[in-house]
């Protein structure tokens, strides 16, 4: 047989060939998608529980962290404007979940005698890169911050993740006043109790932990001064029986 014989031949046998039809492809990745999301729920449903168990536990760290010499603490749900102790949580908050709603909790602090410090409180505020989460300690007697820690930050690492790592900028919450306002500063230019010296380098995350805390405190102050006074607790009562 000739080469030209042999090569119509080949042409031949590979027109002859039928191309999967549109309907086969698709439906061989509609499978491919339907397996991929199956695998990837259940990776999801898998490691849920062992997210959620870190997260809980990385939130109990923080508030023994952000209000020192606390012992032990008592959940605290917002619910149309009043702080209710989770005890009793299940009796009010029915309106609200009905809403599809999870109500907003800050945490009552007490020491090793069963004394109130003051209340852990958590915040978020958008920062340079993403949210940056956080909570404080805050004696509400005192008007006063006496704690902070970062819980979530996805800022730019040697820069905005010093809000975190930088002893100093840490130093700034020891018993930072709150009243008008905390503002933010240069580094070096704090004259004030209610000012934060902020991160040369990284201004805007400094200065969202700054807005995180003055926003927080606009929500929560008129909530807290009311468990105060209704449960007639300050620094020196005893946990409430």
């Amino acid at each position: 047989m000739s080469e030209e014989n042999q090569h119509t031949d080949l042409t031949a046998n590979f027109t002859d060939e039928k191309e999967p039809s549109s309907l086969k492809l698709i439906f061989a990745l509609g499978i491919a998608g339907f397996l991929s999301g199956i695998l990837l729920v259940s990776a999801y449903l898998y490691t849920l529980p062992m997210i959620e168990a870190n997260k809980a536990a990385a939130l109990q760290k923080a508030i023994f962290k952000v209000l020192p010499g606390c012992h032990s603490f008592q959940s605290l749900a917002l619910i149309d404007g009043e702080l209710i102790e989770e005890s009793e949580l299940g009796e009010v908050s029915g309106k609200q979940q009905k809403k599809g709603e999870a109500p907003k909790k800050i945490f009552a602090g007490f020491d090793d005698q069963g004394k109130f410090i003051g209340f852990a409180i958590p915040g978020s505020e958008p920062g340079f890169q993403d949210i940056i989460g956080a909570i404080y300690g805050y004696d509400a007697t005192k008007n006063m911050i006496i704690g902070f820690e970062v819980l979530e930050s996805k800022e730019t690492p040697g820069l905005g993740d010093k809000i975190f790592k930088d002893p100093d900028f840490q130093s700034n919450f020891t018993s930072l006043e709150t009243e008008p306002d905390i503002l933010a500063v240069k580094k070096g230019k704090k004259v004030n109790p209610n000012e934060v010296e902020t991160i040369t380098g990284a201004t805007i995350s400094s200065k969202a932990v700054v807005r995180l805390l003055n926003k927080s405190l606009k929500e929560w102050k008129l909530p807290v001064s009311e468990y105060l006074r209704k449960n007639n607790m300050n620094l020196t009562n005893n946990l409430k029986k």
